[in-house]
């Protein structure tokens, strides 16, 4: 099932600390973006179904049309769910077909004074259907995939900073009988900063698991196309490439060609179909499951701590607060703001801090670029004692107990 899910927290936060930063607030501000996926969990689809039709006039053409489509498309559906020839196909009267049929699609259509030529889309009630189909209308799914979909045209690549034909295409496929749980942002609001090409060139996890998190993804999947074109409204060619991972990992490659600038966006919807077979492929060859590292570590738990020989040492290598006492050996949480102006000093904070003797474990868990982030830590000793390990790697400590304020050089904000 395809899911399109708002990011309120992070989206919340990411304005917030952009409140100062009009020239990207601007960003976000004025364009026509956003393009909403088609919801299309509940039916089955057959598509590229060939139509010829004469009658007497051009309704009973198309009529006929569309009725010739209904059979056509249920033997293609029956063939392509039990493995059999088309021809085996148990046959429905009108009635039942009408019942089970929710739509039909036009790819293309000439109508003349007695003649129906087209290139239709058959949608048929994944409830109704199935039984007859001999399935429960449920299939084996991935894990939820974020999907982001790059263009590069004019030797610019782009993905959901704007409108563009391929989002569209990818919007407007119907995902019910793909085994991938696509994760499809709609690419408005906050989507185009944290969504943009540069992402998908990051392989640092910490982003991509904020990012998952807040999208209800567990890994990403790329969906590229490169499109180049002889001449303004001539014929182009796309190379279409699948995507996996953080690292990028090409799974495959197609070419396609458009005759003219009318048939890209038809070529696109191709090459979505094309790489969802691709994507769909990987994932029967095992190749399509979640990044391990992309799964946020969990915080040891204090009785083991005290058991390790590894934290009996951390917690002695920590050093002692103002007053002199032995530092407890058991894992304490605490909550940092840390000052972060960039998306870099993210990265260097977590650095930083998880070099610090004792600490176990740091994760950012709200970001907020130029404004405060926050990191929950988890550190082997008392409070004054990370202060002080802090201080000596030169931030600039402020507040106490489980909650303190860091920043760099002069001064926080």
């Amino acid at each position: 099932m395809t899911r399109f899910r708002p990011v309120p927290v992070l989206a919340a936060l990411f304005v917030a600390g952009l409140a100062g930063g009009g020239a990207v607030l601007a960003q976000l501000d004025g364009a026509d973006r956003g393009v909403a996926p088609i919801d299309s969990a509940s039916t089955f689809e057959v598509t590229g179904i060939e139509i010829d039709v004469v009658a007497d006039n051009a309704d009973k053409a198309r009529e006929a049309g569309w009725k010739q489509a209904q059979e056509k498309g249920w033997k293609a559906l029956w063939a392509k769910t039990n493995g059999r020839p088309q021809s085996q196909a148990p046959g429905l009267p009108d009635s039942t077909l009408n019942g089970m049929v929710s739509g039909i699609v036009i790819e293309q259509e000439q109508i003349g004074p007695k003649r129906y030529i087209a290139t239709l889309g058959v949608l048929f009630d994944r409830a109704r259907t199935g039984e007859l189909l001999g399935v429960s209308g449920a299939v084996r799914r991935s894990a939820p995939m974020l999907l982001l979909p790059v263009m590069v045209t004019g030797g610019t690549p782009y993905s959901y900073e704007f409108r563009n034909e391929w989002q569209k295409a990818w919007a407007r496929f119907r995902t019910g009988s793909s085994p991938v749980d696509y994760v499809r942002p709609v690419g408005n609001g906050i989507d185009p900063v944290l969504l943009n090409v540069a992402q998908t060139r990051r392989p640092g996890r910490t982003w991509w698991r904020m990012l998952l998190d807040q999208y209800g993804a567990a890994d990403v999947i790329v969906a590229e196309v490169q499109l180049k074109r002889s001449y303004p409204g001539g014929p182009a060619i796309g190379t279409f490439i699948a995507r996996h991972g953080p690292d990028n990992k090409i799974l495959d490659r197609i070419v396609l060609r458009a005759g003219n600038s009318s048939a890209i966006p038809r070529m696109m919807d191709e090459g979505v179909r094309r790489l969802d077979i691709v994507f769909a492929n990987a994932l029967a060859g095992g190749l399509l499951h979640p990044d391990p590292s992309l799964i946020a570590p969990e915080p040891v738990p204090d009785e083991l701590l005290e058991e390790t020989p590894a934290a009996a040492a951390a917690a002695a290598a920590v050093p002692a607060g103002p007053a002199g006492p032995t530092p407890p050996s058991a894992a304490v949480s605490y909550t940092l703001q840390v000052a972060t102006p960039n998306a870099a000093a993210v990265q260097q904070a977590e650095v930083s801090v998880s070099s610090i003797r004792g600490i176990t474990s740091a994760l950012t868990t709200s970001l907020a670029l130029g404004g405060n982030s926050v990191m929950r830590v988890t550190f082997v000793g008392d409070s004054a004692a990370l202060k002080a390990a802090l201080e000596a790697q030169g931030w600039r400590v402020e507040g106490g107990g489980s909650s303190l304020r860091i920043s760099r050089g002069g001064g926080g904000e």
